[in-house]
């Protein structure tokens, strides 16, 4: 049976295919591979092996221990500190200064115990000395003050009593009306008033019009606008019943059945299906870049390749 489509190599765009590497080479596990393999082969570098530090000779390079100063005398640290000690102390005139007692903690906020200085004059909290209190003359004896607030209580005040005066009704608006007729009878004349122009306005008034204004004209009668068409009964949805629909549901009618015609036989040729011969194939291609570094950096120089800098 053939294979619609296009196969493998169609699909890479190779005009052949490309050959193996691999077939027919050996395999190398690598189990137990070592890392370097010219390490393993031929003659070695062997070596004694390191050494740790011990009192024998063996950890040195040299045959036999060489002293750094020959003929130097033991010295003993401890015993020169002591002699330098002693020579520091000769240099003293006499014992060290010990004071007669020792310091003092004072006893509270203001105490001068303790203290190198006593305390101070300047500083003191007595009071200072001031002349006698002369308190001054008295105030004239009156009589009493009498009890009350003076608000409803007669012969309270310092002075005679005030007269009563009636307050009439609505005082403010008739003391206001008579200033009002005062200001009227003192005005001699009207208002000034200039003749120099007719009109009521500097300039003509441009929306001023003496004609009479036409008669209102009614408007038209508006017509009515007819009501929207409501149905009787909301839509329905259609289902099996197929109860929103204007039509009833038409009758079944029996369909007979028809028997599929036979088809011709064909041969293989005319079954299969035309495709034009495929256009140019594209293959891939190694960049510029791959290509300059696998030129300038291979197997056989990388141990002595340079880095070039621009």
């Amino acid at each position: 049976m053939p294979v619609e489509g296009k196969n493998d190599m169609e699909r890479v765009g190779l005009f052949s295919e490309m050959g193996y590497v691999t077939i027919g080479d050996k395999y190398v596990s690598n189990y137990m591979r070592p890392f370097n393999e010219s390490a393993s082969k031929k003659k070695q570098m062997l070596s004694e092996g390191t050494k740790t530090m011990s009192g024998l000779q063996a950890g040195y390079f040299e045959p036999q221990f060489a002293r750094i100063f020959s003929g130097e005398s033991y010295s003993n640290p401890v015993q020169l500190r002591r002699r330098h000690r002693m020579a520091e102390a000769k240099k003293n005139l006499g014992k060290a200064f010990l004071p007669s007692n020792g310091y003092k903690f004072p006893s509270g906020l203001g105490s001068y115990y303790g203290t190198i200085g006593g305390p101070y004059a300047y500083f003191s909290r007595e009071l200072k000395d001031r002349e006698k209190y002369v308190p001054p003359g008295k105030n004239i004896y009156t009589n009493p003050g009498k009890k009350g607030t003076g608000y409803g209580y007669a012969n309270l005040t310092i002075g005679a009593q005030y007269p009563h005066e009636a307050d009439g009704y609505e005082l403010e608006r008739i003391n206001a009306k008579k200033m009002r007729e005062e200001h009227k009878r003192l005005v001699k004349g009207g208002p000034f008033r200039l003749n120099m122009y007719p009109m009521e306005y500097f300039d003509t008034n441009p929306y001023f019009n003496d004609k009479p204004l036409p008669p209102v004209k009614n408007p038209p009668p508006k017509k009515p606008i007819a009501p929207p068409f409501k149905p009787s009964s909301p839509a329905k949805k259609p289902g099996g019943m197929k109860g929103g629909t204007f039509d009833p549901y038409p009758s079944h009618s029996d369909e007979p059945y028809v028997i599929q015609k036979p088809k011709a036989v064909t041969t293989i040729k005319e079954q299969q299906i035309f495709r034009p011969p495929p256009g140019p194939k594209s293959r891939p291609i190694t960049s510029i870049i791959t290509l300059n570094v696998t030129r300038s950096l291979n197997t056989k120089n990388y141990k002595t390749a340079q880095l070039a800098s621009y």
